[in-house]
């Protein structure tokens, strides 16, 4: 990556529904070179994806919490298997495969703190391979809008 990927990476990050001209203006090269440079990002997988950002409150999904699961035996198979079904939870929106006391951390959003716990009794607690679980509901959520690369 050199210093015009990075800068074309920052600002589709900005904005990732800008045309690739307006993307050439504001980096100060041809559209053309543009569009050769986006193509070449997303072949070497620097950009993985565009996606729209979602208010989960206008989804219903007001109350958001961290969940720190513990799984049994801890094997590849049973690894994959959790992760599996975890992400094909709806309330689920990430998870982390993480090392120290826990063995997940997932990230949940539902609609109430009533749901999180129908959640956690309904889809959690009766899981042979969950041997222990705890919730941090998230007060606030700040993401940085625009991820830069760090020196090697």
């Amino acid at each position: 990556m050199d210093e015009l990927d990075s800068a074309i990476v920052a600002h589709l990050q900005t904005d990732a529904r800008q045309t690739n001209r307006e993307l050439a203006r504001r980096v100060g090269i041809a559209p053309s070179t543009c569009l050769e440079r986006v193509r070449s990002l997303r072949e070497r997988g620097v950009i993985t994806g565009f996606h729209a950002e979602v208010d989960l409150g206008a989804l219903h999904r007001g109350v958001q919490a961290l969940l720190h699961v513990q799984i049994r035996p801890l094997s590849r198979t049973v690894i994959d298997s959790f992760k599996a079904y975890a992400m094909g939870l709806p309330e689920v929106l990430s998870v982390f495969v993480v090392a120290g006391g826990d063995d997940f951390l997932v990230h949940v959003a539902v609609p109430s703190v009533d749901a999180l716990h129908g959640f956690l009794m309904d889809k959690f607690s009766g899981r042979r391979e969950i041997v222990g679980f705890r919730s941090s509901v998230i007060y606030e959520h700040s993401r940085k809008p625009v991820i830069e690369p760090l020196d090697p």
